[in-house]
């Protein structure tokens, strides 16, 4: 498809643009943050008057104040507002609006409030009807592959959507997460931390938690005991069996460290669609998809965009890369069937521990435990038909990018969670001779800026 070089856009947040963090364990984790600097800048706690203009990568919106760029969030475009600066410096701010002057028609009640201005990380969009996040999420998707990979903004425009989960609608985009991650404060109460930042703001509840994870979170008292100062807790609702509750990576059980033999370090989940079910075993603090929909929705994007389910792949030979616990390997070995290969590659240990239990059966799925980069450097991994991949938020980058365009796939399929490195990923791609002709973007984090997309680009023939 053309490419096109006009890249006059907003300007991207420079902390999650062109250069996008490394996600520990492959899934955005609102409660964490970072602080800039113990000494603020001089202009930290100034209000400000702004206009507000466009969305940036980052769930910001772009103001601009006597030239000087400002992010600004818990706002919309259009908006005009009264904001406080978080952040300062020489090129840009950050600020938080804290009151709005003048509203967007899709300004609603924020369906959390405690993520609002001076609240917690990871529900900054909860002030947005949920069409317009699924807006949001689909110019930050275009924005990112016009300005970073250079593709024709008229066909991005056409091609691009972000599609909501089955039943988010209807839970106004609450209650989705099977896992939720917490912190206690000094005081041992739990919470999360605010938006780029160490200080803890302790929580009644957790909204975006499914319903089992609120009433496991009722039943062992999580926002109402005392912890350890600083303990990490974990609680999650698989699909199948009890909810597990781990703090600082151990089990526990009314409010005690479960010492039992028995005590449960892992899950069952149950995914399942036209394609058949699957069961996997994964460690409970482990890797795995945190809506309760994701699993299904982005298997069968895969199977669909790899060819799986026209019977393209029966037979071929399929790299799953960064494959997990499995969640795509083995769909993936039934398309291609006992005279196909899949092989799939993985660099946490846990993770390859359970792709290995859950892909046992299949003779025709390989696994290699490493690196990708590094496995892909040897020759232990061969040539392909097809590559999905599904990197971490920092993306594959050109190692990687270059390791899979000198096996030449027919094809591949991308998978993920950060759209700049997603866009930078498709840059390389195209000097390889691949053609991105098709993305699609799914909202599996409302109220927050997180977006997955599946990309497929095609080899130039």
């Amino acid at each position: 498809m053309p490419r096109n070089p006009d890249r006059r856009s907003a300007p991207a947040d420079p902390s999650s643009g062109g250069r996008p963090r490394r996600r520990p364990q492959r899934s955005p984790r609102p409660d964490r943050g970072r602080r800039v600097s113990d000494v603020p800048a001089p202009e930290v706690g100034l209000e400000v008057e702004l206009e507000v203009g466009p969305v940036a990568h980052g769930g910001h919106c772009v103001a601009r104040l006597d030239g000087r760029v400002v992010f600004v969030r818990h706002t919309l475009p259009g908006e005009r507002v009264r904001a406080r600066v978080s952040e300062g410096g020489p090129s840009f701010w950050r600020a938080d609006a804290i009151e709005v002057l003048q509203a967007s028609p899709d300004r609603v009640e924020p369906a959390w409030p405690a993520a609002g201005p001076d609240g917690v990380g990871g529900g900054e969009l909860s002030h947005v009807a949920l069409p317009a996040q699924r807006r949001w999420k689909t110019d930050v998707l275009v924005e990112q592959l016009q300005r970073l990979a250079r593709i024709d903004p008229e066909w991005l425009a056409r091609e691009v959507t972000v599609e909501g989960a089955p039943g988010d609608d209807e839970r106004r985009g609450l209650h989705y997460r099977t896992r939720i991650d917490l912190v206690a404060d000094a005081n041992g109460h739990a919470g999360m931390r605010k938006h780029r930042s160490h200080d803890v703001v302790a929580l009644k509840k957790m909204p975006l938690g499914t319903a089992e994870v609120a009433a496991f979170a009722v039943a062992e008292d999580v926002f109402t005991r005392i912890w350890p100062r600083g303990a990490q807790l974990t609680l999650v609702a698989p699909s199948e069996g009890d909810p597990v509750l781990l703090v600082d990576g151990e089990p526990w059980r009314r409010g005690k460290p479960d010492t039992r033999p028995n005590a449960r370090r892992s899950v069952s989940e149950l995914v399942g669609g036209p394609w058949g079910t699957h069961r996997f075993r994964v460690a409970a603090g482990g890797f795995w998809q945190v809506h309760r929909e994701a699993p299904s929705v982005l298997t069968r994007a895969v199977l669909e965009a790899s060819g799986a389910t026209s019977g393209e792949l029966a037979g071929a030979t399929v790299l799953d890369l960064y494959s997990g616990a499995g969640l795509f390997t083995l769909p993936l070995a039934d398309a291609v069937g006992p005279e196909g290969r899949v092989v799939a590659v993985e660099g946490d240990e846990q993770a390859a521990k359970d792709a290995r239990r859950n892909a046992h059966a299949y003779e025709q799925v390989s696994l290699e435990v490493g690196a990708v980069d590094r496995v892909l450097a040897s020759d232990t991994v061969p040539t392909a038909d097809v590559v999905v991949l599904d990197p971490p938020r920092s993306g594959a980058g050109r190692a990687v990018v270059d390791a899979i365009a000198d096996r030449a796939p027919r094809r591949i399929v991308y998978v993920a969670c950060d759209p700049a490195a997603l866009a930078r990923d498709v840059g390389y791609l195209a000097a390889h001779g691949y053609t991105l002709s098709g993305v699609r973007g799914f909202d599996l984090f409302p109220h927050t800026h997180h977006v997955e997309a599946v990309a497929v680009l095609d080899r130039k023939v």
